[in-house]
């Protein structure tokens, strides 16, 4: 199974919100993303508030994304082993769900 086929499968059991982006996976809520795959399909990344970034890097050795020679705010890298297990990944899937809900909705881009 695909990378991008075990991310469509983890976000459908997850269920709180749905897959988007043909080309480049990634879910988002109130015109905020916190959730995508990365183009070379080697890691997941998810968006979380400062004091939930800095405890997951510690705790998983990991460090922040860096996606066109740019490291972007408040993403953690989650490294392919640990993507496996859907149990620790929802953990901190939820706490980036709560972190996107405190932030003030953003407008559609989307041309009506």
């Amino acid at each position: 199974m695909s990378f991008e086929e075990q991310y469509n499968q983890l976000i459908a059991k997850w269920g709180k919100t749905e897959r988007k982006g043909k080309a480049n996976p990634y879910t988002s809520h109130n015109g905020h993303m916190f959730s995508f795959i990365d183009k070379k399909q080697e890691y997941l990344a998810i968006r979380l508030g400062k004091e939930e970034q800095t405890a997951f890097m510690e705790k998983y050795k990991t460090g922040p994304v860096i996606q066109y020679n740019s490291t972007m705010r408040g993403y953690v890298e989650v490294p392919k082993e640990m993507f496996a297990d859907y149990e620790v990944v929802k953990i901190w899937l939820d706490k980036s769900w709560e972190y996107i809900n405190s932030l003030e909705p953003q407008p559609s881009k989307k041309k009506k």
